[in-house]
């Protein structure tokens, strides 16, 4: 076997080091990439599914959903302790953009199907907090990024829109198990968005 020329042994550092900061695995979704882990408050999480939601002709968003550990039922991963992240993609046409009081309107009707009376008056006020903040964002595009991240350690649930965030941290795993239960609950905003969001086939 032929020795390796200088210039091959000179580009192998690059080479590996170009390797190495891809990700090892994504999930290929509706034409965009979701890396199968992610590093978030000191914690390493994975992915647990993807799914879309779609109002009458129109792609509104993608979502992915990362944690601690994978989990196929809304029980567990309400349970699960430590940093969690719900990413949105918006993927409206250009054309358009939307107003984040659907946002709003979502999580209001979302919180009031699946959670109880008395889960409904402990997060109340922090619903709304957490509301006033989607509220001053305004409106969002194609291609915008909405990343609400469970960050125990920084003081709870907290709100990034294209890596600026907005309003303050919401305190309480319970604040955020009350939102992931808009998109996971028994009556969620979209069946096929849930079933993608715990990682079922087909979905």
């Amino acid at each position: 076997m032929k020795a390796l020329s200088r210039r091959t042994l000179l580009s192998l550092p690059l080479a590996l080091a170009a390797a190495a900061s891809l990700p090892a695995h994504a999930l290929r979704y509706e034409d965009q990439d979701f890396p199968d882990t992610l590093s978030l408050g000191g914690s390493t999480l994975a992915l647990n599914g993807a799914g879309k939601r779609q109002v009458a002709i129109y792609p509104l968003y993608l979502a992915a959903l990362y944690l601690p550990q994978k989990s196929a039922t809304p029980d567990a991963i309400y349970a699960q302790d430590g940093p969690k992240r719900l990413e949105l993609r918006i993927t409206i046409p250009l054309v358009k953009d939307v107003s984040t009081q659907e946002f709003v309107k979502a999580i209001n009707k979302g919180v009031g199907r699946n959670c109880t009376e008395a889960e409904k008056a402990a997060v109340a006020e922090r619903v709304k907090a957490f509301n006033d903040a989607i509220t001053e964002v305004g409106r969002v595009k194609k291609g915008d990024l909405l990343r609400i991240d469970y960050l125990p350690a920084q003081g709870g649930t907290v709100l990034s829109v294209n890596g600026k965030t907005w309003g303050k941290p919401i305190a309480g795993q319970d604040f955020f198990t009350a939102f992931l239960k808009v998109f996971l609950g028994d009556k969620p905003t979209d069946a096929k968005l849930r079933a993608g969001l715990l990682g079922q086939p087909g979905a």
